[in-house]
């Protein structure tokens, strides 16, 4: 199955390009499901459509959901939220307030999440399109993978061990150990999180996954959209195409757009230059909404031409290791945009971790790098180039 996720600052036309995008995969015969993973859902008022939480077939090949954020986390955390909920609930805290405050940050929209794995194994679809939240929500969904892991190898770890220790000790003094969870409690939340790490591989497979960033030809949302870039490359998934919607036709010769006109031509042009060898699709302002599957056909051709939109329209790499002649090897991570002042580097045994802004991502290092010392890291070509050497006696080492 391929995943298509589309993203870009909130208003830009993400949802008509994704119902476009899926209508045109289910025209070519691939069987296509397009699912919104904004809180805020309009893919059914585009599609002109009644659709909900579940899949609802649209038309010969083509289906759409409003995903259930509530829905799917009862669904996957609530056996152990229940018994958070319970343990607050006995400290005086309002079962209410407890039930919000014992969801992990980013776990509800996690939820989406769990819907792509599910599809990946039904087998069923050929083509998955992500209508996805505005830039700095779909970020936090895609780094929660990252975020889970540090709470499931920690926090879960310590609990479970409490756990094992304090059930034996309530049957023997013949006390209710009903606010400690059990062992299917724990699986569940378990596999909650082997799920997310599934996911996550996923999509960081470029042969199965891509992204693809909505825009338009506006400065604000440009420099969004190259933020968005950075992020993705930090935490390794492969985007493949700009998406540049609402560009004035030619044909509009009315005055009042000639400046407006003129703006679009230099951003466009500094678009191209911005994203390098990523392919740039375009799609022209329409004198109308675009809903209805007609109108969407059109968006589809315009945006598309004969392209397949379930193709893969660019190969790149998110981050690769070198072995250079004099034994030391190279990291290198595409970071384009990126500021150095803006940037952290943290260094364990088995992995490093890049901070760019408020966003982290870990990076797990082979093992002919774990005795290895970071030497440097520099910035060439818009790639962070991080060198690591064999570890020098104190003695040995030279000033820095």
């Amino acid at each position: 199955m391929r995943v298509i996720v589309h993203t870009g600052k909130g208003g830009v036309g993400k949802t008509s390009i994704s119902a476009a995008t899926a209508l045109r995969c289910a025209q070519l015969g691939l069987k296509t499901i397009v699912i919104s993973t904004d809180t805020a859902h309009s893919l059914a008022d585009s599609l002109e459509a009644k659709i909900g939480p579940e899949p609802v077939q649209i038309r010969e090949n083509l289906w759409a959901q409003e995903v259930d954020a509530r829905y799917s986390m009862e669904k996957y955390w609530g056996r152990f939220q229940k018994y958070l909920v319970a343990l607050f609930s006995k400290n005086g805290i309002d079962d209410i307030v407890a039930e919000e405050v014992t969801l992990l940050p980013g776990l509800e929209e996690g939820a989406h999440l769990l819907w792509i794995n599910k599809y990946m194994e039904d087998g069923f679809f050929d083509v998955l399109i992500v209508d996805a939240a505005p830039t700095a929500e779909t970020l936090r969904l895609l780094s929660l993978p990252d975020v889970t892991r540090w709470w499931v190898e920690r926090v879960l770890t310590l609990t479970r061990g409490v756990s094992r220790v304090l059930r034996p000790i309530g049957r023997v003094l013949g006390r209710s150990m009903d606010s400690v969870p059990d062992e299917q409690s724990f699986d569940q939340v378990k596999a909650l999180f082997d799920t997310l790490d599934k996911i996550r591989g996923v999509l960081a497979d470029p042969s199965i996954s891509s992204v693809r960033l909505v825009v338009n030809p506006e400065k604000m949302v440009i420099k969004e959209t190259q933020r968005t870039y950075t992020y993705l490359n930090l935490y390794g998934y492969a985007t493949d195409a700009i998406l540049c919607n609402r560009i004035i036709p030619d044909a509009v010769t009315d005055p009042y757009f000639t400046m407006w006109k003129a703006n679009q031509k230099d951003n466009i042009a500094f678009i191209s230059e911005a994203f390098g060898g990523l392919p740039m699709l375009k799609a022209p302002m329409f004198n109308g909404e675009i809903s209805g599957i007609e109108r969407l056909e059109v968006l589809a051709q315009e945006l598309y031409g004969d392209t397949n939109p379930a193709e893969r329209l660019f190969d790149g790499q998110t981050h690769r290791i070198e072995k250079a002649g004099d034994g030391s090897y190279h990291l290198i991570v595409p970071l384009p945009f990126a500021e150095k002042s803006d940037m952290d580097l943290y260094r364990s045994r088995d992995e490093l971790t890049l901070r760019v802004g408020p966003y982290r991502r870990n990076i797990v290092l082979p093992y002919a790098l774990w005795d290895l010392e970071v030497a440097d890291a520099k910035f060439i070509d818009q790639n962070l180039n991080i060198r690591f050497t064999a570890r020098q006696p104190d003695g040995d080492k030279q000033p820095t």
